[in-house]
């Protein structure tokens, strides 16, 4: 694992990254406390299968309609 602040990061951000696509893990800390972690990115070869939530959710028949009070919110009047 390697431990980089931000000034060091935008410095050698090629080098991170090539690090990171390499395997390396690699931490970037902000005031000594971790931030952020770089990692490569990796496409899903699994295809989405769709449907899954189907029968799981449902929507409200009010659920286009917008109140009247939050509708006057909106606008910034009271009611």
């Amino acid at each position: 694992m390697i431990r980089s602040n931000i000034h060091e990061a935008k410095s050698n951000l090629s080098k991170l990254i090539e690090l990171a696509v390499a395997g390396e893990e690699v931490i970037i800390s902000k005031a000594g406390k971790p931030i952020a972690r770089l990692i490569p990115y990796t496409v899903s070869k699994k295809p989405r299968r769709l449907g899954l939530w189907k029968g799981r959710v449902r929507i409200a028949e009010d659920f286009d309609e917008l109140p009247p009070s939050l509708a006057a919110s909106f606008r910034g009047e009271r009611e």
